[in-house]
C-alpha cells in the first residue's frame, strides 16, 4: 500500500514502551504489526519508538501499512518519537492524544503494556459501555500477560459489579491471527478479502 492510498481499516493499539520480560510479547507485537500491513491497515498508536510500542510500528510499516503516532510534547524525549511514521502528530496533552487515538480507529487493541496501556483500555471499554463509541475492543492476552487481570475482572461479575453484558463487550484471545479478523470485520471491514486467521 503506497502512503497515499486510504487504508483498508484502522487499528488503534495499545501497548508499553518497554519490551517486557517474555519474548513472546515482541513476538505478538510483531505479528499485530505484519498483520496490519499486510492486509492494508493502519496503526493508530502513541508515537514511540522504544519497546512494543516501536515494535508494531516498524512492523506494520515493513509489511506496507501506513503509521499514525500521535504523541504529546512531554514524551516525545523520554518516548523518543518514531519519526519514520506515514503521519506523527505532536499534540500538549495526554487528553488530546487519547482523543486523536479513538478518532482515528476503526477498532482498539490492547497488546501486553503497564499501567498507560491498562488506563487507555478501561477508558475506551468504559467509553463503548456508556454510548460513547461502538468500535470493537481486544485484549490479546499474549503469552498469558492478562491471566491474572482476566481473572480478576471474573470476580467483579461473579460480586456483581460488573456485568455479564459489560464483559462480552471486551474480544480477548491468545493469538493475533484469530483476533486481528474478528475486530476488523467487527468493525463493519468484513468484506474485506485475505481477513483470514492464517497469513
Amino acid at each position: 500500500m503506497t502512503d497515499t492510498m486510504a487504508p483498508a481499516f484502522s487499528l488503534c493499539v495499545y501497548c508499553g514502551s518497554r519490551p517486557g520480560a517474555d519474548p513472546r510479547f515482541v513476538q505478538a507485537a510483531q505479528q499485530v504489526g505484519e498483520w496490519i500491513g499486510q492486509h492494508g491497515g493502519q496503526l493508530v498508536y502513541g508515537g514511540g519508538n522504544t519497546g512494543l510500542m516501536g515494535v508494531v510500528a516498524r512492523s506494520t510499516l515493513d509489511a506496507g501499512g501506513r503509521v499514525v503516532g500521535i504523541m504529546p510534547q512531554g514524551l516525545v524525549k523520554r518516548e523518543l518519537s518514531n519519526q519514520a511514521c506515514s503521519e506523527l502528530h505532536v499534540v500538549d496533552t495526554m487528553h488530546q492524544r487519547k482523543a486523536m487515538m479513538a478518532e482515528r480507529a476503526d477498532a482498539f487493541l490492547a497488546l501486553p503494556g503497564g499501567i498507560g496501556t491498562f488506563e487507555e483500555l478501561f477508558e475506551v471499554w468504559t467509553w463503548q459501555q456508556l454510548g460513547y463509541h461502538d468500535k470493537p475492543i481486544g485484549l490479546l492476552n499474549a503469552g498469558g500477560y492478562y491471566d491474572g487481570l482476566l481473572s480478576f475482572l471474573a470476580t467483579t461479575v461473579a460480586e456483581q459489579l460488573v456485568s455479564e453484558w459489560q464483559m462480552g463487550l471486551l474480544t480477548v484471545d491468545t493469538e493475533p491471527y484469530r483476533l486481528l479478523p474478528r475486530l476488523v470485520q467487527a468493525a463493519g471491514f468484513g468484506e474485506l478479502t485475505g481477513l483470514q486467521e492464517n497469513l
